[in-house]
């Protein structure tokens, strides 16, 4: 069984700088302080592209994890999509939307997950949750740093 859920995040700038903000690994890493995440592999730096990978290494419920994303669909500045290849998840896709209207850019983050070690309850009560928090962190830094 998979998980999946949905956060959206409204801000007034342009589509275009928060889709080239979300693929931004700096800009990724600083959202992401509190977790330790750092890029060690792949892209480590700059805007990461089609088919390119990056290696994640970040603390999680105090557990060191390890993951290696590649992206399988851009198309700037609409949609992108993030693809685990290796690490904890049995499944995970991060499909990222951008729709300006009058002006105000409604970022849609879309998360699918599967893990091999938790059940589906476990998934639902535990990793959902905290992985719609660290997003809505995530997406709210991304506005804040294309405002400033």
């Amino acid at each position: 069984m998979t998980s999946s859920f949905e956060i959206e995040t409204h801000a007034d700038v342009p589509a275009e700088a928060l889709f080239d903000a979300s693929l931004d690994i700096g800009a990724h890493v600083d959202s992401m302080r509190g977790t330790g995440e750092r890029a060690i592999g792949g892209v480590t730096t700059g805007r990461i592209g089609l088919g390119e990978t990056v290696t994640w290494r970040a603390w999680h419920f105090g557990i060191p994890f390890r993951m290696t994303s590649r992206v399988t669909a851009l198309d700037r500045p609409r949609r992108f999509v993030d693809e685990q290849v290796a690490g904890p998840f049995r499944i995970f896709q991060h499909e990222h939307l951008y729709l300006e209207r009058d002006g105000v850019t409604i970022m849609t983050d879309r998360v699918t997950l599967a893990s091999p070690v938790f059940g589906l309850l476990a998934e639902r009560v535990v990793l959902v949750p905290y992985l719609r928090r660290l997003l809505t962190r995530r997406g709210r830094h991304l506005v804040a740093s294309v405002t400033r």
